[in-house]
């Protein structure tokens, strides 16, 4: 069994290789503004997910993932060169799309706010169905009620003993 510490030495490892091959020795004019945000690597080191993102349009990214495909192979070797490992891993690029999710998820806050501003006007604007405070007593009829069991029980109350 791997060590998970060595496991995320090395993504870290290919994530730094494939960022630095793809700035300095990839050539290709397809390639646009791209950057490596993430590498993942299996537990038994042989696969590994490199994920980035790409500063344009759908024909951008698709035509920088047409020249990320075709530099694999030269990726590669570069990484397994440099890792030092028995076998190269296998590198599968995957288009990171946390742009696209982070505008969702700001869009789903947008619409949470204006739907709990709504509440708080309905709120300001609402009225009591009955009495605002149902449980409260009047105060006349309160001691009437203590007098009157006062008087049949012939102790003194608690006003006559102060």
């Amino acid at each position: 069994m791997t060590d998970p510490a060595k496991v995320r030495r090395h993504a870290e490892r290919i994530r730094e290789l494939v960022a630095s091959v793809v700035r300095s020795q990839i050539k290709d004019p397809r390639l646009g503004m791209i950057t490596i945000t993430d590498a993942r690597i299996t537990a038994d080191l042989r696969d590994a997910t490199v994920f980035y993102t790409v500063l344009g349009d759908a024909a951008a990214q698709a035509s920088t993932a047409a020249a990320l495909e075709s530099a694999k192979g030269m990726l590669r070797s570069t990484v397994g060169k440099a890792l030092g490992l028995r076998h190269s891993p296998t590198l599968t690029f995957v288009l990171d799309d946390v742009q696209d999710q982070v505008k969702h998820i700001d869009d789903l806050l947008a619409a949470a706010r204006q739907s709990d501003a709504e509440v708080q006007r309905l709120a300001a604007q609402a009225k009591y169905a009955g009495e605002a405070q149902p449980y409260r007593i009047d105060e006349d009829e309160d001691e009437d009620a203590e007098g009157d069991q006062d008087d049949d029980e012939g102790t003194p109350s608690a006003t006559d003993r102060r």
